[in-house]
């Protein structure tokens, strides 16, 4: 924190985003503990706040099953707090004092900006209004699709919340799911074969998994390849390699685990589908569980990166792992710059993906020593849900519900820093110290 000129503390831009997570966390915890909102009319303040910032997080770890627990008030806030935690807190504020005829102060613009980690600050009100006006175009044609399948199951009505329910929280990545009155935390399992559930959820998981500012660029250019914005060419092709690579290893791996008995097409279609959920979606139409140990791996591989910048996603993002790899490449060259599509990176974006991956790495390696401390529990199995909740992912295995207090609470922490940012959260919290007048000398050491 900072004083202003009258001596006051100031908050920065990071420090406001960090509190507005934990403020709308903390309502929803509140909502949650309500009677009206569990079956049994009494819900623990550990299962509240767990089940609030899993989806104000857009993650999907649950303790208690979705369906099973809460009452549809319980379901309602639940998916509401998917929908302002996969947009932006800030986006929604934004579209709401737009309506109500308030004029957007700049500083409020500086937030937004850092909210939804935008380009720049021109042009960020009619973002955040395009935003808003995207997703619930994209939600509703997801619901349609899916209310084809689920109204003739379930009747018009539990039809239709049900279809609204699983787009809003496939295309904010949440990976919540009512489907646990069919057989607890069974998320997608029973529609495994169902080439129209899993195209629409994977379709949705894609468009808000690529950033809202992609959207915008493919809007404005079309088709038009050579027009992109070089991260918007970045994404789109990280984005495909990771899905379908993911895929083939998964398809290769799975072969003798859960596809062990299905049909080649059930297994083309299990192995794409896990490999578009791991980037921090959290539906699965396998069992995560009985997956392979080799499978298991690159399943945490993928919840790592995660999606992309600006977007519902989370993870270290596809435009940190691809900076990573083209300046190995270039090192391994002898190449002094690292350079794609016709485009030379910058030096600090080396410096910054190298502090993202490595301060979300250390986190989620401390988390897992934290845990294997506190329980007895498989090295694996905690490595997978720990860079599950970092990713805000929400696969398991199912050591969720085997959780103590204590490490419930580790979860929900690296569920919160996953969210906000583990670097911008640090930022936060330690900015912002006035730059020395003098730069010390340099001196070299020697590297590898």
């Amino acid at each position: 924190m900072k004083k202003d000129r009258n001596g006051r503390l100031r908050l920065s831009n990071l420090q406001i985003v960090a509190i507005g997570y934990f403020c709308v966390s903390l309502l929803g915890t509140l909502l949650l503990m309500l009677p009206i909102s569990s079956l049994e009319g009494n819900t623990t303040l550990l299962h509240a706040m767990f089940t609030s910032v899993s989806a104000s997080c857009v993650t999907g770890l649950v303790l208690v099953d979705t369906s099973s627990h809460w009452t549809l008030f319980g379901q309602i806030v639940i998916m509401f707090l998917i929908q302002i935690g996969g947009l932006g807190f800030m986006t929604i504020g934004v579209r709401f004092m737009l309506l109500v005829r308030r004029k957007i102060s700049l500083r409020e613009r500086e937030i937004m900006v850092e909210s939804i980690n935008a380009y720049q600050l021109g042009g960020i009100v009619k973002l955040a209004r395009e935003i808003v006006a995207w997703a619930f175009l994209v939600e509703g044609i997801g619901a349609a699709l899916l209310a084809i399948r689920f109204i003739p199951e379930f009747g018009f009505k539990k039809g239709l919340f049900y279809s609204v329910f699983h787009a809003v929280s496939a295309f904010c990545n949440a990976g919540f799911d009512l489907m646990g009155f069919k057989e607890p935390f069974c998320s997608l399992v029973p529609y495994a074969d169902d080439i129209l559930v899993n195209f629409t959820i994977m379709a949705l998981i894609i468009v808000g998994g690529i950033g809202f500012f992609i959207w915008e660029d493919i809007h404005n250019h079309r088709l038009h390849w050579k027009r992109y914005y070089l991260h918007t060419k970045v994404v789109l092709t990280a984005t495909g390699i990771l899905i379908f690579g993911g895929a083939l290893l998964f398809f290769i791996l799975e072969h003798a685990a859960t596809g062990a008995g299905m049909h080649i097409k059930d297994r083309m279609l299990a192995a794409l589908f896990q490999s578009v959920t791991c980037r921090t979606a959290g539906f699965n139409t396998i069992d995560t569980g009985g997956m392979s140990e080799g499978s298991k791996l690159l399943s945490i591989l993928l919840m790592f990166i995660g999606g992309s910048p600006g977007s519902t996603a989370g993870g270290i993002k596809t435009t940190t792992c691809a900076v990573l790899v083209l300046y190995m490449i270039s090192g391994a060259k002898r190449e002094g710059q690292a350079t794609i599509f016709g485009r030379s990176l910058t030096a600090d974006a080396l410096g910054r993906a190298v502090s993202i991956f490595t301060i979300n790495l250390g986190v989620a390696l401390v988390g897992a020593l934290v845990i294997c401390a506190l329980q007895p529990l498989s090295g694996i199995d905690v490595l997978f849900e720990i860079f599950s909740a970092m990713g805000t992912v929400g696969l398991s295995t199912g050591i969720t519900r085997q959780l103590t207090a204590a490490s419930a609470c580790v979860i929900t922490l690296l569920m919160f820093l996953g969210r906000v940012g583990s670097v911008s959260l640090a930022a936060a919290l330690l900015e912002k110290k006035a730059k020395p007048p003098v730069t010390l000398p340099t001196e070299k050491i020697i590297i590898g």
